[in-house]
């Protein structure tokens, strides 16, 4: 998975519930390139139902972008805050609560990591419909750094987690 000068190719996670949300999702996209970051693909939009700790929320848009970067991991984690940040949101507010945008890193070439900060693969990659059905839109056959097959693991999702097609690609 690594391209030209020891670049990575990696996969972030973005979602929107609160005002524009696609403009929202595509400022994020914009914001990237400056901290480092070619967005190289974007998976479609979908709309999502809230997941987690707090269901009374509006729906959520969600797409997954493939990119590729020469940051290490912490450094690409930086990159999604800082997007996060010029687009409007705040640090704060309750986890899984409504946002303005939420840029997660998911996946980074075939790198296992783990720091305070940070874990890759982000730990609910295989475990998201919202985050499944996109990922595997933009890389059907993407696999873990374990080898495990991410197709597996929406196939063993089973029923909920609505996530219905909402748009074209971002990018």
């Amino acid at each position: 998975m690594s391209g030209p000068a020891g670049a990575l190719v990696g996969y972030l996670g973005l979602g929107s519930n609160i005002g524009e949300r696609r403009a929202h999702m595509e400022s994020a996209v914009a914001a990237l390139a400056p901290h480092g970051v070619e967005v190289i693909a974007s998976s479609s939009v979908y709309e999502t139902e809230p997941v987690g700790l707090v269901l009374d929320q509006p729906d959520f848009l969600n797409a997954c972008l493939r990119v590729r970067t020469e940051l290490g991991p912490e450094q690409l984690l930086d990159a999604c805050k800082a997007a996060e940040r010029e687009v409007g949101r705040e640090a704060g507010g309750p986890r899984h609560g409504p946002r303005v945008i939420d840029v997660d890193l998911l996946l980074l070439g075939d790198l296992s990591y783990s720091s305070p900060r940070l874990t890759l693969p982000h730990p609910e990659v295989s475990s998201r419909r919202f985050v499944l059905v996109p990922l595997l839109e933009l890389a059907p056959e993407l696999s873990l750094p374990s080898g495990e097959r991410l197709a597996a693991r929406l196939t063993a999702l089973g029923p909920g987690q609505s996530v219905r097609p909402a748009g074209p690609p971002l990018v």
